[in-house]
């Protein structure tokens, strides 16, 4: 345990920054979005710290227990490790980057608090190691989630607001049944109920039960991820939020999904996670098939990035149940820089939204020539999603599909393709959009300022050192994914209907 309280804090200071912003929403709009951007920069000096003070090793480190609601056996119950470290990282340095480039001009104190109420509880659901907490913080981005694309969204913001609340809302029903009926489970076992996760990965499950819960789960993780076939809010909700709300939602919001599905899943049920690993994969492979072609149809480009990130969430769940150290490695590397290079894409087509009225390609044409300073950070951009060797995107790529062909070969093959289509459809967007002869209303349009540039430049940065050195991330992530790996690996079915996880492969066991 940890003497600083670095993880409490983290959920503190944006829940303060929220309060504050909102109380001054009114009365000082600018001291409001004062307030927030400083609350913002604090949480992001915490994560620095925290970063440089944290080893590689793969137990949960900067731990924090406490008693909560003792009558409902909830605790604080937070720790972090190598898979959640690089998350909670990318989603403190999106929020100040959508406060300082995609801050709306319309109640732009309420957009602020709303940003940090979701920072909030996404952090808490990435750090909480007790179910229950992490089902409230799950649960408690919803809501300014929906204020964010319902307030300040486009069009049909009051239809996309309402088909993501209302799908992700019914996939969790089915996560709360599924971690009330473990929980008695284990007190039947025990006499002690509990949420926390390193007591409730030791109930004995018998392997039906084992499946009918991991399939609850994974309800709740597909819909939010989303993966192919629960990602119909995705297209819809991306392009009808705001720029900011498109880069929170696909950036950390997304995470949130797949993260569960590395953390709980496969911790909790790792038989159950092997027994359904064909049909996961199945509809992983799927999802990067038809969310790269439905992506090369598309004119719209915040439904082209939506696409594509339904085929990138293919390739992160696609590495998770190759269940091997390379696959699970990549996949949470993918998480992060799929964050990073979605943040970007959203806020770039939502700047050239706001100097041409819309982001359609049969609008755009030849914007290379008036902007091109903007044409090279889409560029970068564009071939990081690619996959382009020396950038972000690449890294977790291939070490997915270095997993994938190791385990399951014939999945790794058909994914490939999505790779390829990825490459096609990028390149013609981008043709569509800065090649060409561009008409007056193009030819006019302003290039990136200069405070722009400099709010884009960390993602930049970070798309370019990530792939040219991962290292760095890769050495804090691999411990914990070696913790993750042997747990499954450890699993095995015992004679009869029971699953027994051994306690050899305990996680936290630092705490």
């Amino acid at each position: 345990m940890h003497a600083f309280p670095y993880l409490s804090l983290l959920v503190i200071v944006p829940l303060i920054g929220a309060i504050a912003a909102a109380l001054l929403a009114k009365a000082a709009p600018s001291a409001a979005r004062t307030a927030a951007l400083v609350a913002a920069g604090v949480e992001f000096a915490l994560v620095v710290a925290m970063i440089l003070q944290f080893k590689t090793i793969g137990s949960f480190q900067f731990t924090s227990q406490h008693a909560w609601a003792s009558d409902l056996s909830i605790q604080w119950n937070v720790g972090i490790d190598g898979i959640s470290l690089f998350l909670v990282a990318m989603t403190v340095l999106v929020i100040p980057v959508v406060l300082l480039g995609a801050q709306v001009a319309e109640r732009g104190a309420a957009f602020a608090a709303w940003l940090l109420l979701l920072e909030a509880a996404a952090v808490a659901a990435f750090v909480s190691l007790d179910l229950m907490l992490f089902f409230i913080a799950f649960e408690v981005t919803l809501v300014p989630s929906y204020f964010l694309i319902a307030r300040y969204g486009h069009e049909r913001r009051n239809y996309a607001a309402v088909k993501f609340f209302v799908m992700t809302f019914l996939g969790s029903a089915f996560l709360l049944v599924g971690i009330l009926v473990l929980a008695f489970i284990h007190s039947g076992q025990t006499g002690h109920l509990t949420f926390a996760l390193s007591e409730l990965r030791h109930t004995t499950l018998s392997s039906g039960t084992g499946i009918w819960l991991s399939l609850a789960f994974l309800a709740a993780f597909a819909v939010k991820a989303p993966l192919f076939p629960f990602h119909t809010w995705s297209p819809t909700t991306y392009r009808e939020a705001p720029a900011g709300g498109s880069m929170v939602l696909s950036a950390v919001l997304a995470k949130l999904g797949t993260y569960g599905i590395l953390r709980f899943n496969l911790t909790l049920f790792p038989q159950a996670s092997k027994t359904l690993a064909p049909l996961v994969l199945t509809l992983a492979t799927i999802g990067i098939l038809y969310g790269a072609i439905v992506a090369s149809a598309q004119k719209d480009m915040k439904r082209l990035v939506a696409y594509s990130s339904l085929a990138q969430v293919g390739f992160i769940v696609l590495g998770t149940f190759t269940m091997s150290k390379q696959g699970l490695t990549g996949a949470v590397t993918m998480m992060v820089n799929h964050g990073i290079i979605t943040a970007a894409f959203f806020m770039l087509i939502g700047w050239i939204a706001q100097r041409r009225g819309g982001w359609d390609t049969t609008m755009l044409r030849g914007l290379q020539r008036p902007a091109p300073v903007l044409a090279a950070v889409f560029t970068v951009v564009m071939l990081a999603s690619i996959g382009l060797p020396g950038l972000n995107g690449f890294v977790g790529e291939f070490l997915v599909l270095l997993g994938t062909f190791a385990t399951h070969r014939w999945w790794g093959v058909v994914a490939t393709f999505g790779v390829l289509v990825a490459a096609v459809y990028w390149l013609w967007n981008y043709q569509q959009v800065f090649h060409g002869d561009a008409d007056e209303a193009n030819d006019q349009m302003p290039d990136l300022t200069i405070r722009e540039r400099l709010v884009v430049a960390p993602l930049i940065v970070l798309i370019v050192v990530l792939g040219v050195y991962p290292k760095f991330m890769l050495d804090r992530i691999e411990p914990s994914v070696a913790r993750t790996v042997a747990t499954v690996v450890h699993a095995s079915p015992t004679p009869g209907s029971h699953v027994v996880i051994p306690s050899s492969t305990r996680l936290g066991g630092d705490r």
